[in-house]
């Protein structure tokens, strides 16, 4: 026996076991759809109904068992009454309530013959004394037992009465506790069904909107670390190629200083220009900018560009003035004019024409920029080859599959990139 200091601990214990149950049920049913969950209830309610029949219902074995086993206890040493071809033993000393004497008995057992074996009334004589019973009474002389001598067919007849009655009692009684059992079970498979829609419907919708918020709330880390990344990333790229670019713009214009001053200059003011236009937007790491800083940071970029290259390059800017207040995510134009060049053109002997477009088409901010320069593959890139994959990584973050970037061959020669985001103002 548990000591009652330990009840405390074993009631915690179980409570923590149902709820734990509980909990587990509960997001079974509610990760079942509807129609799952309907086609369960139906499928355990025939598996019940199943059940019921093969465990409630009497089998005329059972029947058979029964009856054998009442009959049998009648001539075991518990009855009172023992009924056989001699007649009727009755054992007074084992009854405790015994309400007729023997004398009563045989008297009993005269009327029910007289009555089996009636004829029709003949007409009345005038009253004689009261008969005595016509069957022999014997008291032995202790006065423990009583025998009544009746007729074989009598004894028989009286006999297959009381088995047959006491054979009905029993099979009631039984049909009574199988009728019982089978109600009860059926009531329990119907009220766990139900048990089970009521948690699905009031539940299932506490549940559904938990998983969905954590799920939320996952996707929501899952873009932010993403996006996060492929900032990183472009910054990486950034710090890799504005030294190089910086370094080599120095190097020019401490060369023009001294062969051409007034030419030096200008390239410096280029640069402070440049430099004035591309700091605030890698000190701000904005996700969207306007299209037109973007230009302003690009056409600084090639105002120098064109300096150092001189006739070699060539630049056809076409962007109305209309769409500088689209947004645009910041510096990929810039990317796609220095692969334009770094890849195409300024490896190009002659040089060639960097074409940048501006359009809307089909509720789309459209930015192409084609150059007729050498293409992809001909010269070997020194580069991490992190930047076509961080564009579109950085796009499909933004805008789903709404952004898109597209690299094509151009014709005769070079390429043509095209960036695709939803036509929107900037805030």
């Amino acid at each position: 026996m548990l000591p009652i200091s330990s009840l405390p601990q074993l009631l915690k214990t179980i409570l923590a076991w149902l709820q734990r149950a509980f909990d587990a049920t509960t997001t079974w049913v509610t990760q079942l759809s509807w129609w799952k969950f309907f086609l369960f209830a139906a499928l355990a309610l025939i598996a019940g109904s199943i059940l019921q029949d093969e465990l409630f219902s009497s089998s005329p074995d059972e029947e058979v068992v029964i009856k054998s086993h009442k009959r049998s206890s009648k001539g075991s040493g518990e009855t009172n009454i023992l009924i056989d071809d001699t007649g009727i033993h009755f054992n007074p000393r084992n009854s405790k309530n015994r309400r007729t004497s023997a004398a009563d008995v045989a008297s009993d057992a005269a009327e029910a013959d007289a009555q089996a074996n009636a004829v029709p009334p003949e007409p009345p004589e005038p009253p004689a004394a009261p008969a005595k019973p016509s069957y022999p009474v014997t008291t032995n002389a202790s006065g423990e037992e009583v025998h009544i001598e009746l007729p074989p067919q009598i004894g028989e007849e009286l006999s297959n009465a009381i088995e047959e009655a006491v054979d009905d009692a029993a099979e009631q009684k039984v049909s009574r506790y199988h009728q019982q059992a089978s109600t009860w079970f059926k009531s329990f498979v119907s009220l766990l069904v139900l048990a089970l829609f009521a948690m699905k419907a009031l539940v299932g919708g506490k549940k559904r909107a938990e998983a969905e918020t954590v799920t939320a709330n996952e996707a929501a880390e899952r873009e932010s670390m993403q996006r996060q990344l492929s900032e990183a990333k472009m910054q990486m790229m950034q710090a890799q190629v504005e030294p190089h670019f910086l370094f080599n713009t120095l190097a020019s214009v401490e060369h023009l200083i001294q062969v051409d001053p007034p030419r030096a200059a200008k390239m410096q003011r280029s640069l402070i220009q440049y430099l004035r236009a591309v700091l605030p937007q890698m000190r701000d790491n904005a996700l969207i900018t306007n299209l037109g800083r973007e230009a302003d940071m690009v056409q600084a970029y090639l105002n120098l560009l064109k300096m150092r290259m001189e006739e070699r390059l060539t630049v056809d800017f076409q962007i109305p003035d209309g769409l500088r207040s689209a947004a645009f995510p910041p510096m990929m134009l810039q990317s796609m004019v220095e692969n334009a060049i770094k890849h195409g053109l300024e490896v190009k002997p002659e040089g060639g024409t960097l074409r940048i477009v501006a359009e809307v088409a089909h509720s789309k901010l459209r930015v192409t920029v084609t150059d007729d320069g050498l293409g992809f593959g001909v010269v070997p890139s020194d580069g991490t080859g992190l930047g076509l994959p961080t564009i579109r990584e950085r796009l499909k973050l933004l805008h789903g599959d709404q952004g898109s970037l597209t690299i094509t061959p151009n014709q005769p020669s070079g390429v043509c990139a095209v960036i695709e985001v939803p036509y929107q103002l900037s805030k």
